[in-house]
């Protein structure tokens, strides 16, 4: 079995966005040579998520919304944990919501997703570096 790790790393401009990350998650699945076997795309840190979805600018703008008004509102006096001093507890709680890591199939070498399905990274508290890791774990193709 083959194994390989990758890193990406990002520093957002705004406090929320949802980044499309398919390409950077293809480009590792090649790099690995791995042609039959699983790819974990993982967000280290806890205020922020990686998800698979529709990419569609106006599904973006509703999952915000969603988050804002039914899941987290940002409303640092509402949360225990702001207490502390952060101000960040809304974006624990989207974090937790929306999930911090996918397992995408990889078949032929590519990453097997549906005809509408992406890889995506949520950011709930930007603004300050944070990464992702991508890890390809399987079977390279053997000559015959």
């Amino acid at each position: 079995m083959t194994a390989h790790t990758h890193y990406l790393w990002f520093e957002t401009s705004r406090r929320q966005e949802i980044i499309d990350i398919t390409d950077e998650v293809t480009e590792q699945v090649v790099r690995s040579g791995v042609v039959e076997g699983f790819v974990l795309v993982s967000a280290m840190h806890i205020t922020a998520s990686v998800f698979v979805n529709d990419h569609e600018s106006g599904l973006w703008q509703d999952i915000l919304k969603w988050l804002e008004e039914r899941v987290a509102p940002w409303d640092p006096s509402r949360y225990r944990h702001n207490e502390t001093g952060e101000d960040n507890a809304a974006a624990h709680l989207r974090s937790l919501t929306v999930g911090h890591e996918v397992i995408v199939p990889v078949t032929g070498g590519a990453l097997d997703l549906g005809p509408w399905q992406r890889v995506f990274y949520g950011e709930w508290d930007g603004q300050r570096r944070k990464r992702v890791v991508v890890k390809v774990l399987g079977e390279e193709e053997t000559a015959r």
